[in-house]
């Protein structure tokens, strides 16, 4: 029942949410989907699909075979994680110095957490050499405490000193460089060591919570100060730029010490080692006095050395003391004080401000940050440090052997997998990081090449166990496939493949870690290295695949069984080609799939860049013939390379729509031999079969090629009036299957035997009968291999090829009752089944193009129409169905995923903010982006173009911004050409030219920078350097005419879209975009870090950008995201439990959904700030407005500092903080958070966007709550206006806003204004509704009260026109709204409305649920859906609604 469309977590792919997978351990999720904003197809729920009657308990399906292999029920989860969760306990900590203190700890966390923990401590923070000892026994640091004898309750852990080593020396001065560098953002703005932005505590003052109670009591409505700033206001056309980043007085840098460094003096020599010594420092402190100290074995002391003489002996007196900070405390008076005050402020940020994120965010714009003296920056800059463990210099990280091992981790239980999937994480984390170090040292020049001899783009490189190769096409090897195009396109493929690969996660099978990253107009692969590949030639070691492009092929026994059990998810089929002896060779992946054995034993499989088959939209091939949706929309065309491949997510849902077809087919048939039928067969198989079963596809569906070739084969069904259908199983080739599971993978699963014939018959006629229509999108949730849902899981046409040892009963719903009929239907029919019902099955199966005949299982060959490979002769049959099936996916992209996006835009179930949402929400629905233009263009013959022109302008922003960033790619390689290119001392000064020819209205003449480094005498002949006069110039001839004509031509030849525009005044006037919005996207886009000012881009006398405002220059890094699976199926169900009202349960199983994902990620990721986001909604809904609030403030940093602080999903996050703020009475924080929401989304995509209405209808309440009557009009009639626009003026959002603005006017006591606008919301509702429902009576009453008002103000003013001052004045009620009924506004606005309830309508609740469980709940594994005690509810009901 508490279902609101935003809740739906960051990376289900489409929207069942409550689909979990019974068998599947690993769920292929795509990896790309992580929605920020609203559910991108938040479809009702209802439509979920049934496999079978629908009245059965499901608790017995989640039984788990007895290996193990399945997270199936809940009670096997729950004891699973009773396990983790031992209760904690207190032990007393004494440290030298302090007095002794209680720390909570639990018996799971290693002796090194507390090391963690005392080391942030504000009074412990300053020592790290020294161990834990309990009566006199040293603890072992990797020790979990539950293993340590003795210790409990009360124990005592004494903090002992221990003498240092080199090591930990450099450890200590390195933790006291971190400490007093704890407040300074440079890290975050510098990008490194994962430190990331967050700006909420700058709006929230630090007031959330308790402290906020005390502090802002009584008084409230006086201290407010609600005016926002000019620029935030309805109808400002100001963009300021500088409060994206507002300044933090927390960040105003208190100065303990002036200089901290390595001494000149480094290392001891052999007489100082001698005596202890391990290094040397030298410090300037703030009294400016120069100082040297000793590290030695014994601590820090002052030694006599000054700049230029050595003499280590310690000075008198030395102040030996164990840490830098002791010692420096008793030199410096400044550092005490200010150290001290430092950790304070240090200690009081929210933990989520100091954590590191899991991977690296940049920020595209920076103030103009100091550069300090650091010694530790320095060292790190020249080692290759990852980690601590790095300081001994030749000890690299074997990233492959790493990320190898941590796949092969046991996987039985759910400790097990936590462990596993964390180590997954975590090193996938460590190599994505260090693989973007290596890439910016190789394209900075700061590694030497393993082939140095070579031209630069076809060099190679290997740093720290990394290899790393550059996107060009070196040695022709794509010169078939688009040279250099498909060069740059191939490492995308590639991860793509890796991700999918990766996900099926079979055992046995290895692929490689991959990372692509764009970095100053290059693209670096790197990968982890197959140990002994670099020994041989690559000849030599492939023994599956062709390394040639299908030339020479080979195929090997042991790929083929391992690659078997990844052609059901991922939908390859196996196929034979031609090798060049013209022996045929069987493949079960495309030819450039390599198998390679490595030296470790291991089966590596690399060059995944064709795992999905060809996009046959943007391949012309000769004498081929695309379908007609394809021919009419202009297909097929030319494209860049031949590497367009289509995406997963469409293959997915191409085989889910393919099987609808299929079932309507069989149901088809069947209706029509139960017509021919009569009698008890007839009454009985009407019953499972009602005509209404099988309504005709969706209008919004063009149905493809197949659906022409399905009329003719329909004839042919019919004909067979056999009793029933009946389909073949064999364990083998039947039925989709979910997604590989874990045991599938660990060795060929048990299978179960084929059903006979009669079952299997049975279950096709339920899941025909259940085959309602279903939006191409929206996914039925059990009755198919789930593609879209790859959680759900497939059984189906009773074929059972399952891991699960259990009886099929146990697993498919509804089998029981299938039984029964199929038995009743073959009893009938003495002689068992008619074997004309076999033609039934196989007319439908050739109508969908599944490559088996007994049942519906459709897959591709991913080397259709591959230049260079070539199928035997025998296969040409199978090879001219594959084609048609491609052709026929094409049409699907074109005739279904187009439309349904636009629709999903239309009815705002998508709404993408920004370029990132948009290129979500179309790869979600499996669009590529190259499709662009043509999603514009259908927008654009949409009859509702007004009300999608949020989209088509975001879309145009796009189109244009990618165009832009491909063309500064080559410019920026043009400047490398010679030797290395730009020269880079120009580089700053190039990019600044770019940018203005890209923005600013300034006919752009390039300021070429005087060279810093020339003498005088010299310059004077070369003051009048000529643009492109050689000297490596030729980026300074582009103009911004040139630059918007190549950028028209790049649309037209990539996107084939027209652009109507010369110059960015164009753009802005024709499309209706901003400039700024437009430097966002292409700064994103291109890695470009800019100097955070204002920007006149409208200038016609100076240049917007000089190269002093370019501060650097970014990488942009693509990377596998690993899951935590477990995690996942707790939080999906937990939002089905919320779903269908039972609060408590779905908000306990989000808590322990939170506690797994924190267990496998660590603090910081975009799936635990969706998890918090929905915990603080559920903690709202039942009452706690405080926990919600924290849960909330959790959510907001976490998406600052993982996502972006100006993210769509981060504006979404501080609206919900408002509104929880607001119900807490913080009313002057609500107001900031929200007008900070407002500015971030101008500063994205500008006022005209429907999210935006919901966003001042929410500044229009609060104002109008702290009674601001005049701003609170503004806002709420701006809200009005984009209502209308966006849900036409009919709708009853539109109704809404009328009422809204109508309560302001009453308030200000203009009742005729009043009137007017509750008579337009009264019209809407009457229309809409009806005048019995009880919004259009509400909205009556309402008119009746204003009228009166309206009445007695006018009989008033008559009085006192008439009798002057000696009027006898009626007093008028003038109300100010109270807080209470401004918060229950604010919630419906937001989709949540208490309902009370009486003793009748909870029945009718309970009814209701129970039908919708029913419904939603097919396939559902982790809770028993039966109801079975009353619902726990309270007397009014909380729901979580959309007002229309």
């Amino acid at each position: 029942m508490v279902s609101k469309t935003d809740d739906i977590p960051a990376s289900v792919p489409n929207c069942n949410v409550n689909t979990v997978d019974l068998v599947g351990e690993t769920p292929d999720r795509k990896e790309t989907t992580k929605a920020p904003h609203k559910d991108p197809c938040g479809h009702s729920v209802d439509t979920a699909v049934m496999n079978g009657g629908g009245t059965h308990n499901l608790s017995e399906e989640s039984k788990q075979d007895g290996a193990g292999d399945t997270d199936g029920g809940e009670d096997s989860n729950e004891q699973e994680v009773i396990v983790i969760q031992d209760t904690g306990f207190t032990v007393k900590i004494q440290a030298p110095g302090t007095e002794p203190f209680d720390l909570q700890v639990s018996p799971q966390e290693m002796v090194q957490e507390i090391h963690q923990v005392l080391m942030d401590r504000e009074d412990t923070c300053h020592r790290t050499c020294f161990s834990l000892q309990l009566d006199s026994n040293v603890l072992d640091n990797f020790a979990e405490l539950k293993s340590i004898e003795g210790l409990q309750e009360g124990s005592l852990l004494k903090v002992v000193e221990e003498p240092y080593t080199v090591r930990e020396a450099r450890i200590h001065v390195r933790h006291i460089r971190d400490l007093l560098k704890g407040l300074d953002p440079s890290d975050a703005y510098n990008g490194v060591d994962c430190n990331s932005l967050s700006f909420l505590s700058v709006f929230t003052d630090g007031d959330l919570g308790d402290s906020g109670k005390r502090k802002k009591k009584g008084s409230e409505l006086e201290q407010i100060d609600c005016t926002p700033p000019e620029h935030i206001l309805p109808g400002s056309k100001e963009r300021p730029l500088l409060p994206l980043q507002p300044q933090n007085k927390d960040w105003k840098p208190m100065q303990c010490l002036k200089v901290l460094t390595m001494s000149g003096w480094n290392p001891p020599p052999g007489n100082r080692k001698m005596h202890g010594d391990l290094m040397y420092l030298y410090m300037v402190t703030v009294e400016e006095r120069h100082i040297s100290i000793t590290a030695s074995t014994r601590g820090f002391y002052l030694n006599q050395s000054t700049t230029y003489t050595f003499n280590p002996k310690p000075a008198n007196p030395s102040f030996l003391s164990h840490s830098l900070v002791e010692l420096l405390s008793q030199i410096s008076p400044a550092f005490k004080k200010n150290f001290t005050a430092l950790q304070k402020k240090r200690v009081q940020r929210h933990p989520f401000e100091r954590i590191a994120t899991p991977f690296q965010v940049y920020s595209w714009t920076a103030p103009q940050v100091d550069h300090t003296m650091d010694c530790v920056r320095a060292e790190d800059a020249y080692t290759s440090r990852l980690g601590y463990e790095e300081h001994i210099p030749g000890q690299t990280r074997d990233w492959n052997e790493e990320l190898q091992t941590t796949r092969e981790l046991a996987r039985k239980n759910l400790p097990d997998r936590l462990l596993r999937e964390r180590a997954i994480f975590k090193v996938h984390s460590d190599f994505a990081a260090a693989a973007t170090r290596g890439s910016m040292a190789v394209i900075d020049g700061n590694v030497m090449a393993i082939n140095p001899g070579e031209e630069t783009r076809m060099q190679m490189f290997i740093w720290n166990n990394i290899f790393f190769s550059l996107g060009f096409d070196v040695r022709d090897h794509y010169r078939e496939l688009g040279g250099d195009a498909a060069a740059h396109a191939a490492p995308t493929n590639d991860l793509n493949g890796v991700r999918a690969y990766g996900a099926v996660d079979v055992e046995g099978l290895y692929t490689l870690g991959t990372v692509v990253v764009d970095y100053r107009g290059y693209r670096v692969t790197a990968q982890s290295i197959i140990p002994g590949i670099l020994e041989r030639e690559q000849e030599q070691s492939v023994i599956y695949g062709s390394i040639d492009f299908g030339k020479t092929v080979v195929s090997h026994g042991k790929y083929l069984e391992l690659l078997e059990k990844t052609s059901r998810p991922l939908k390859v089929q196996r196929h034979n080609v031609l090798n060049e002896k013209d022996e045929s060779m069987e493949l079960c992946s495309s030819v450039e799939c390599k198998g390679i054995i490595g030296n470790d034993g291991r089966h590596y499989i690399l060059d995944l860049l064709r795992t999905f088959p060809p996009d046959l939209n943007f391949l012309p091939v000769e004498g081929e013939e695309l379908s007609p949706e394809s021919v009419r929309q202009g297909f097929p065309r030319q494209h860049r390379h031949r590497l367009a491949c289509l995406r997963q997510e469409l293959i997915e849902a191409f085989v889910e729509h393919r099987y609808l077809l299929f079932m309507k087919m069989a149901a088809l048939q069947l209706m029509q031999q139960k017509a021919n039928k009569e009698s008890k067969l007839a009454t009985l198989t009407e019953n499972s079969i009602p005509g209404a079963a099988v309504p005709a596809l969706p209008s919004t569906e063009t149905p493809d090629a197949s659906a022409e070739s399905s009329e003719t084969s329909t004839e042919t069904l019919t004909d067979a009036n056999s009793d029933t259908v009946q389909t073949e199983t064999t364990s083998t080739t039947d039925a989709p299957q979910p997604a590989a599971t874990e045991a599938t993978t660990t060795e060929a699963a048990p299978k179960t035997e084929p059903m006979t014939e009669t079952d299997s018959s049975a279950t096709t006629t339920t899941n025909a009968s259940q085959a309602t229509p279903i939006e191409d999108n929206v996914v039925p949730t059990v009755t198919t291999n789930g593609p879209l849902v790859p959680f759900a899981t497939a059984i189906q046409n009773g074929e059972c090829e399952s891991p699960l040892e259990g009886k099929a009963e146990d697993i498919i719903p509804g089998l029981a009752q299938a039984k029964e009929l199929a038995e009743s239907l073959a009893a009938e029919d003495g002689s068992g089944i008619d074997p004309k019902s076999r033609e039934v099955v196989l007319n439908a199966c050739k109508a969908v193009g599944s490559i088996s005949n007994t049942s519906f299982d459709i897959r591709f060959n991913p080397d259709i129409f591959s230049p260079g490979v070539r199928f035997p002769e025998d296969s040409a049959d199978d090879i001219q169905k594959q084609k048609q099936l491609l052709k026929d996916a094409g049409a699907f992209m074109v005739s279904c995923q187009i439309p349904s996006l636009v629709k999903d835009c239309l009815d705002h179930s998508a709404l993408p903010m920004d370029g990132a949402t948009l290129t979500e929400a179309l790869h979600q629905r499996g669009i590529n982006v190259r499709y662009l233009g043509n999603v514009l263009a259908f927008v654009d013959q949409t009859p509702a173009k007004a009300q999608l022109e949020h989209f088509y302008r975001i879309g145009i922003s796009e189109l244009i911004t990618r165009c832009a960033k491909h063309i500064f790619k080559t410019y920026l390689q043009t400047m490398y050409s010679v030797s290395q290119g730009v020269e880079l001392s120009a580089l700053s000064a190039a990019v600044s030219h770019f940018l203005n020819c890209f923005l600013s209205s300034f006919d752009a003449v390039a300021h070429l920078p005087a060279d810093e480094l020339v003498s005088r005498r010299k310059n004077r002949k070369r003051r009048n350097r000529v643009p492109g006069g050689g000297d490596n110039t030729a980026w300074a001839c582009l103009t911004p005419s040139e630059l918007w004509k190549n950028i028209v031509s790049e649309a037209q030849s990539y996107y084939h879209f027209t652009l109507h525009c010369e110059n960015a005044d164009q753009v802005v006037e024709k499309y209706g975009l901003q400039k700024i919005t437009l430097l966002r996207e292409i700064s994103i886009k291109a890695g470009i870090q800019i100097l955070i000012k204002e920007y006149n881009f409208d200038s016609r006398h100076k240049p917007a950008f000089t190269e002093e405002d370019i501060l650097n220059i970014f990488p942009v890094v693509k990377h596998v995201n690993p899951k935590a699976s477990d995690a996942f199926h707790f939080f999906q169900s937990g939002q089905a439990k919320v779903q269908q009202g039972y609060l408590k349960e779905g908000c306990e199983l989000i808590n322990e959904a939170l506690n797994l994902f924190n267990n496998v990620y660590g603090a910081m990721h975009v799936e635990i700030c969706a998890c918090l986001r929905l915990l603080a909604r559920l903690n709202y809904i039942m009452g706690d407005h405080h926990e919600a609030l924290s849960n909330q403030q959790k959510a907001v940093l976490m998406s600052e500092r993982v996502l972006g602080v100006e993210h769509p999903n981060t504006i979404q996050e501080y609206m919900h903080l408002a509104l929880y703020c607001f119900a807490n009475g913080q009313l002057s924080t609500a107001l900031k958070l929200l007008y900070r929401a407002r500015y971030l989304m101008l500063m994205v995509c500008g006022e005209d966007h429907p999210e935006m209405a919901l966003l001042d209808s929410n500044i229009g309440l609060v104002l109008h709550g702290v009674m601001e009557y005049d701003l609170s009009l503004r806002f709420l009639e701006n809200a009005l206006a984009i209502n209308s626009k966006y849900h036409g003026p009919r709708s009853l959002k539109v109704a809404l806003s009328h009422h809204l603005v109508a309560r302001v006017y009453e308030s200000k006591a203009e009742f005729r204004s009043a009137l007017q606008q509750e008579k337009e919301g009264y019209t809407i509702y009457k229309n809409q509704v009806g005048e019995a429902h009880e919004k259009t009576k509400e909205s009556s009453e309402y008119l009746k009260y204003l009228t009166q008002q309206a009445v007695a103000l006018q009989r008033t003013m008559n009085e006192i026109y008439k009798n002057g001052s000696n009027a006898s004045i009626m007093p008028l009620k003038f109300t100010a709204p109270s807080m209470a009924s401004v918060l229950e506004q604010l919630n419906i606005i937001n989709g949540i409305i208490f309902i009370p309830l009486s003793q009748k309508d909870l029945e009718n609740l309970k009814a209701e649920v129970q039908r919708r469980q029913q419904l939603q709940e097919s396939g559902k594994s982790v809770e028993d859906l039966t109801v079975d005690g009353p619902l726990e509810l309270e007397d009014k009901i909380p729901m979580d609604v959309n007002v229309d």
